[in-house]
């Protein structure tokens, strides 16, 4: 596993993490340590939609990519592949209008309590749709959503 680029306190509270997400069962989220094998900067975990929610059952993938100053600014979290969410605040190119993940990140947040946000996002969803700018903003964003100075203005969602 690559951890040479890390500072000691990324390095550290990464495997914490690694471990911690190894050993624990936390429903809805599905995680295997063996797809992180190579690269501690970059995790792949399943989120499931929760019981008599609109997404109850689907299985959607999340990107995290952890930068050098972790856990001090957030990881860069999109959702992958080609089971994206329909959801008000997740945009076709994966990206996440949430947040915890830019504007209000604290150190004491963890990549658990991130898929638990984003769990609780689609599960409070009440219509899946796109978002109204999805068009406009996909095409101008930029590959990391953390770069995006979100407006963020509607939680009934």
């Amino acid at each position: 596993m690559s951890k040479a680029s890390l500072p000691s306190t990324s390095t550290k509270r990464l495997l914490k993490e690694l471990a911690d997400l190894s050993k624990e069962s936390i429903d809805g989220i599905v995680f295997d340590s063996d797809r992180i094998s190579t690269n501690l900067l970059k995790w792949r975990i399943w989120v499931i939609g929760a019981e008599d929610t609109l997404y109850h059952g689907e299985k959607f993938e999340l990107e995290f990519t952890f930068g050098s100053k972790y856990p001090f600014e957030s990881p860069q979290v999109v959702f992958i592949g080609n089971n994206i969410p329909l959801h008000p605040h997740v945009y076709t190119n994966g990206h996440i209008c949430l947040s915890i993940l830019t504007d209000d990140w604290t150190p004491a947040m963890s990549v658990t309590s991130v898929c638990l946000s984003i769990l609780s996002m689609l599960s409070s969803c009440k219509v899946k749709q796109l978002p109204p700018d999805n068009d406009r903003y996909v095409r101008t964003a930029g590959k990391n959503p953390n770069k995006t100075k979100w407006w963020y203005h509607d939680d009934t969602v």
